[in-house]
């Protein structure tokens, strides 16, 4: 198999065709799997996964502590001026929940939501804190309307493209009115952005779904949230843009060709960042 990008320094060719054979073999099941069969897949492909592919970075960043804490700053300055002791926080897809922990201390209550418990069990864990395991559809354990802040960073894409307005409504149904859903996720132009970048040009792996600001702008719309707030996002700066910015540069830089539209991309979109507000 021909790779398309330089390995990274800790990883072999091996290691990375291994990985990228098995996150693909899940994934097509994902793709054509039933809603209920989904369920199923998701409960264990992270243990089938992990077991299989011990040099995965989620295992090696959970190890190193800079890793953790310069993720953790990363993702602070998306949420930090909606946070005081007050409100209620969810965060869906928090991996080994260390973020939800950070922020923990500075909210009244910290939930996590996740379709496994990736987190280290040496860690210690906050009072103010819960973990709560889904089916990777429906949230039981929250009350509607209760929660004042939810957020996901690099969640998005790991959806199946039929449920991915139904995580939207999940959100909605749990905000407050007013209340925010702060999200990150891979832009489709500059992807893809899972393992399959090693030898495919099209998110092949977790991502099942790679998106444009045009497609999630119209499924928030369905999903009934007030307006959608949108950013360029990179290299630590936030900065809030009108959509149709990101709508205008999708227009046109959906016109080139694809190995010209990423690097204009790069620069230009290079995340899709937003806040739905309820």
């Amino acid at each position: 198999m021909k790779l398309l990008k330089p390995l990274p320094p800790n990883r072999s060719y091996e290691e990375i065709k291994n990985h990228y054979l098995l996150e693909k073999s899940i994934a097509e099941r994902l793709k054509n799997s039933t809603r209920e069969e989904r369920t199923q897949i998701l409960s264990t492909m992270y243990d089938e996964i992990f077991s299989k592919v011990p040099d995965h970075p989620r295992l090696t960043k959970r190890q190193s502590e800079d890793q953790t804490a310069h993720a953790n700053k990363n993702k602070l300055s998306l949420v930090r001026k909606y946070l005081n002791e007050t409100i209620l926080f969810v965060e869906f897809g928090p991996g080994d929940c260390r973020f939800a922990f950070e922020v923990a201390k500075r909210v009244n209550f910290s939930y996590a939501v996740d379709i496994c418990d990736q987190r280290n069990p040496a860690v210690n864990v906050p009072d103010n804190f819960e973990l709560i395991i889904y089916d990777g559809y429906n949230v039981e354990n929250i009350e509607p309307e209760s929660i004042d802040l939810v957020f996901s960073d690099q969640l998005i894409e790991h959806i199946h493209e039929d449920d991915t307005r139904h995580h939207f409504e999940v959100v909605h149904r749990i905000l407050k009115k007013g209340g925010s859903y702060v999200f990150r996720t891979p832009h489709k132009f500059t992807g893809p952005h899972d393992i399959s970048k090693f030898f495919s040009y099209e998110p092949e792996g977790f991502h099942l779904k790679e998106w444009t600001y045009t497609e999630i702008t119209k499924l928030i719309m369905e999903a009934d949230y007030a307006s959608f707030r949108t950013y360029w996002n990179a290299k630590g700066l936030n900065i809030r843009l009108p959509n149709a910015y990101f709508i205008l540069c999708e227009l046109t830089l959906g016109k080139i060709p694809k190995r010209y539209m990423r690097s204009f991309a790069r620069y230009l979109i290079p995340v899709l960042c937003g806040v739905a507000v309820k």
